[in-house]
This record gives C-alpha cells, structure tokens and sequence, in this order.
C-alpha cells in the first residue's frame, strides 16, 4: 500500500513538471477531421537540425512566387497605400480621355473631308465650263483678218471734255484726265480704252460692215416685234468682272442727270455694288466714267434697270426689292416680292441667280419672277414706281428655266430661247393686255456664245444686252398697230 502512494505521487510530480514545458494543440486537418497535436520542447537540443535544406527554400521561393501571380491576378498588385478602387476609377477616366480625343480627331477629319469634297465640286464644275467654251473656241471658224485701220489724228488728240465752272457737284469722281491730255489715269479699269487699239480698230471695222433692220420708222408706235437686227458692240471687257453685267438708260430722267447719261453694272464677285455712269455712249465707249455710285445694298444678277430717276433692283440673297433714288443716293423705297423664288430657286437656263428680273416699257415698271404656287412657269407683275407695290399679276405657261432671258415691250413679254447658240430665236410672246401666250420665231444672234442680260431700252427703243464680256444693242423693227 505504501509502495503504490509513493508511485502515484512521483508520477504526479513528473506530471506537473511536464507540464511547464509541453504543450497540447487540438485543430481540424486538411480533410477536416480532429486532430490532436502534443509538443514537448527538447531538454538537450537548442534548435532543431536542418533538414530537406535547399528543398525547403526552393518551397518557399515557389509559394512567394505564387502569392505575387495570385495578387495579380485578382488585382491586388497596387502600390502599398493606393486602393483598388481609386485606380480602378482612374484608369476609366484615361480611357475615356482618349475617347474623347480620338472622337475629336474624327469630326475634324470628317469636316475636312467635306471641306474637300466642295473644293472638288467646285474644280468640276470649273473645269466643265471650261471645257465648254474650249468646244465653242474650237467649232467656231476663225475670222477673216481685216486690214487695219490706221487712227486718224483727230481721235488720237482727242481729250474727254472736262465739266466746266471748276468746282462742282462732280468734284468727288474718283478718275480725271488730266491737262496734258493723257486719259489712262481715267480709264475704266475694268474696260480696255477703244480708239488707239488695233485690236478696237479691227472690231469696229467687222461691226460696221453689219447692216442695220430696215424699216425703223415703225417704231414709233407700240405694234408687235416683228424682227431683231444684227448686234452691234460698244465696248469689250477684259477683266473677269466684266463677263456678266447690265447697262442701262433712264427713259425718263431726272436732275442731276441727263437723258444721254448711261449707267453701267459688272455683276461678278461677292460685293456688287458699284454702279458706273457715263455721261453718253461716246464716254462709254471710251471708258471715261463721270459718276460712281456705291450702293447701300448690295445687288443680286443682272435684272436691275432704271426708271424716273430711280435705280430698281434685288437685294442679294432675298426677295427684297429696291428703289435707289440716284439723286440722292439712298433707297427710297423696299417691298418683298410675295412669295418670289430667288436666288437660284427659279433663274433663266443660264443660272446666275437671275430669279427676279425687272424691265420698264411704254407701259411702265414690271418683274419678271416665278413661285411655288406657278410651279416655276413665268409670272409678271406690273408694279407701282414709288412704293413698289403689286398692282396685277400674269402667271404664263412658259417655264422660267426654260428660256434664256426675256424683255417686254409694249406690255408684251418676249422670251429667247438660248443665251449660247450663236443662232436662236425668240420663242414666246405673252400678251398682258388679252392675258394670251403664243409661240414665235422671230431670230436672234447671241454673238459671243453666252448672252447673260437682254433687256428693252425705251430710252433708244433698241434691246440692251450683255454678251460674254461685251456690251452690245440691237436695233428692233415693231409691226403697225
């Protein structure tokens, strides 16, 4: 008995020396079971002898280098103190910034590539007509060469008369001859100077050998047009404003200007607004104008004219029309024309944005338009002189498009055919006081291959017309009433 305590009480001293340095560890394994893990320290050993060595670093090399491609991989390779999110954010932010850049990029390419394609619009468009008027060049025969004719010395000293009185209300005229007799300072810049010109001389020679329509003296009463002379050319422009145009002569003419006093209007370029006067034929001709007139608004195609003082014409890219009062130079009058095409919707064959033309006869002021509501055919309107105003309207079956140009005479309105062909007709005649059209073939001459303005001088009772670069009239013979 004695034997068996002393055996339990040694075997708990070793038990509660034990325990200072064992310890028991309980957990679940990789399946997941229970268990039980008991470890004793060694009371000999210090540390545990290396085993496996270079196996267990090349163990440890592999999982670090695992742990970097799993961090990877679910995103987790930020720089220490950066959060996930905030780079997340700003890697959205550069690639919508580079949108946004290259989007930015492509409508600057697509407006250059539009930019472009207009240009090469244009070139076309160019090189057609040239190509045209080449063919015109190369059908036409070549004229005859026609001796020269040599200048008499009277037209070489001859100097333009200078207005009288010194001072005077034409002191401001931009060009003067000057004392010795030298004129070019007060030449047209536009307009080559006939008289010294061998060129002008050889023109004038062919011009004159044109005989004129017999049987003028019935013009003095308002009958139909029964024929068209040959033209007859006053002066030829050799710069590119000059190629389209209208001239014109005030039938009834009012102070400060004489009935003699000719007016003159280049067409081309994107401000037309200087109006040229010259105080006859003989000075327009020459090339000496006497008065320019800037005008307040600027012009629109060749369908301008004068009348009692008054120039009327189409305020550009409107329907608007305007009366300017030349003496004192500012507009007197503006009306829309009701429901008027203009600028290109319903022009002449020849274009030129010719959609409202005005003419003046022996029954006053009229336009020349078309509308919608006509669905482009001709409609003339007889209009008041000072307000502008509609009085009565004539709505034709000739297509406005389909005729080159037209003029009225006598409450008539005449159409031509063609503004090319160097041989066409009149075709068309409306009668505004039976309110009837009917065809016609009464022949017409467009000399220079592209007649651009024909309109009815009361003033000459001739026809007024603008012929690629060339002023020119036609002496018109009128049946008997």
């Amino acid at each position: 008995m004695l034997l068996l305590l002393s055996v339990c009480v040694f075997s708990l001293l070793l038990q509660g020396e034990a325990q200072d340095r064992a310890s028991l560890w309980r957990g679940n394994d990789r399946n997941g079971r229970c268990q039980y893990t008991f470890t004793v320290p060694s009371p000999v050993e210090a540390s545990c002898p290396q085993t496996g060595g270079p196996e267990v670093e090349n163990l440890k090399a592999r999982l670090n280098l695992l742990e970097v491609l799993v961090s990877q991989l679910t995103g987790g390779s930020q720089r220490p103190g950066v959060q996930p999110g905030s780079t997340a954010n700003r890697a959205q932010s550069d690639l919508q910034e580079a949108l946004n850049r290259v989007m930015g990029e492509r409508n600057l390419l697509q407006g250059e590539k539009e930019r472009l394609e207009r240009e090469l619009e244009g070139l076309q468009f160019r090189m057609e007509e040239m190509r045209r008027e080449t063919e015109r060049l190369r059908s036409r025969p070549c004229p005859q060469q026609t001796p020269m004719v040599q200048p008499s010395p009277p037209l070489q000293d001859r100097v333009p008369k200078r207005p009288g009185g010194g001072s005077s209300s034409m002191s401001h005229l931009i060009t003067r001859p000057n004392r010795q007799g030298d004129s070019s300072s007060q030449r047209d810049p536009v307009w080559p100077q006939y008289g010294g010109s061998p060129g002008f001389q050889e023109l004038k020679a062919a011009v004159t050998e044109v005989p004129a329509p017999q049987g003028s003296e019935d013009n003095a009463g308002c009958g139909e047009l029964v024929s068209v002379g040959d033209p007859v050319t006053h002066r030829k422009a050799d710069n590119i404003a000059g190629k389209y145009g209208v001239w014109m002569q005030d039938p009834e003419a009012i102070s400060p200007y004489g009935p003699n006093m000719v007016w003159r209007i280049d067409a081309i370029g994107t401000e037309v607004r200087q109006m040229f006067g010259y105080d006859d034929m003989d000075q327009l001709s020459k090339g000496f104008p006497s008065k320019v007139l800037l005008l307040p608004e600027m012009l629109e195609s060749t369908g301008a004219t004068l009348y009692r003082g008054s120039l009327y014409y189409q305020r550009r890219h409107s329907r608007t029309l305007i009366r300017y009062d030349l003496a004192s130079e500012s507009i007197a009058a503006r009306r829309e024309l009701p429901h008027a095409g203009f600028h290109g919707q319903f022009p002449y064959s020849w274009g030129g944005y010719t959609d409202i033309d005005f003419a003046v006869d022996e029954k006053g002021l009229w336009v020349v338009y078309s509308t919608n509501k006509a669905k482009g055919a001709i409609v003339i309107s007889k209009l008041d002189p000072h307000s502008l105003e509609v009085k009565r309207s004539w709505e034709t079956n000739m297509r406005k498009s389909s005729v080159a140009n037209s003029f009225m005479i006598c409450g008539r309105l005449y159409t031509v055919a063609s503004y090319a062909a160097r041989e066409t007709i009149i075709n068309y005649v409306y009668d505004t006081e039976t309110s009837q059209g009917k065809t016609a073939a009464i022949r017409f001459k467009n000399k220079y291959g592209y007649n651009s303005m024909i309109d009815y001088s009361l003033a000459q009772r001739k026809l007024f017309a603008w012929d690629n670069f060339h002023i020119i009239s036609y002496d018109i013979r009128l049946g008997r009433q």
